[in-house]
């Protein structure tokens, strides 16, 4: 037998068995991703980023006006909330609004040790997933795939407002950002910086027609858990957030 006239055949039909291959996968991905694991489509959907619209400078709402009709809002629609609206009410939190770096909130010695995460339970263009802000790129990193918000409120002594929000903000803190310069009095320093942030997010979310409530009765080490967060974070605000 010629074994060379045949080795033209076998390296043709080995091309066609790999191109069918590659085409086969192609064809699941894009129209059978269910067919996927659970695992696949986890490391999927983590550590992708969303880039948020840019947020605005100017608004209807002057502030005084939401000064005088920010309230404490436990109850929302059902509503999903716009990515417009996500990225502005992050941007109240802890934007940036200077060239060098200066953020919405003012912070001891510029050493910003707050973070700030997005749970998402029904939002536009989201997914339901918690997602950390950046605030240097204005965009979102998924972290962590699938709604919380159940676990969340069980953290967070069963306040049921909190699952009921379209979405949830957390608010924690890198101590040591601020007490490698300030010592002990660093701790209150963040305390302080963290109500900057949240009362900025009150007001935003007034001047957007939102509702939010600040939630401070939780429990530290189930949120830390839930959220899957870093030894040296701690939390300090849940704030659901949704339509009034």
């Amino acid at each position: 037998m010629n074994f060379q006239k045949l080795s033209l055949p076998i390296k043709f039909l080995g091309g066609l068995v790999f191109i069918g291959l590659a085409v086969s996968l192609i064809w699941l991905l894009l129209f059978k991703p269910e067919l996927m694991s659970q695992k696949q489509q986890k490391e999927v959907g983590e550590n992708t980023f969303i880039i948020l619209p840019q947020p605005d400078k100017t608004g209807e709402t002057s502030i005084e006006e939401a000064f005088l009709e920010r309230r404490s809002v436990r109850e929302y629609k059902d509503q999903a909330l716009s990515l417009k609206d996500i990225s502005q009410i992050l941007w109240s939190a802890q934007g940036i609004t200077a060239p060098r770096g200066g953020r919405t909130a003012p912070s001891a010695g510029a050493l910003y040790p707050l973070e700030v995460y997005l749970i998402v339970r029904k939002a536009e263009d989201l997914k339901p997933a918690v997602y950390h802000y950046l605030p240097k790129e204005h965009k979102l990193r998924n972290i962590l795939e699938g709604d919380i918000s159940d676990k969340l409120t069980q953290a967070a002594l069963e306040q049921t407002f909190i699952k009921e929000a379209p979405v949830n903000l957390v608010i924690t803190a890198v101590f040591s950002r601020t007490t490698k310069k300030y010592g002990e009095r660093g701790i209150r320093y963040v305390h302080m910086e963290a109500g900057h942030a949240a009362q900025n997010v009150y007001l935003q979310c007034q001047s957007l027609g939102l509702g939010t409530v600040t939630v401070g009765a939780f429990d530290d080490k189930e949120v830390s858990r839930i959220l899957k967060l870093s030894e040296e974070e701690t939390p300090l605000y849940i704030m659901p957030i949704g339509k009034k």
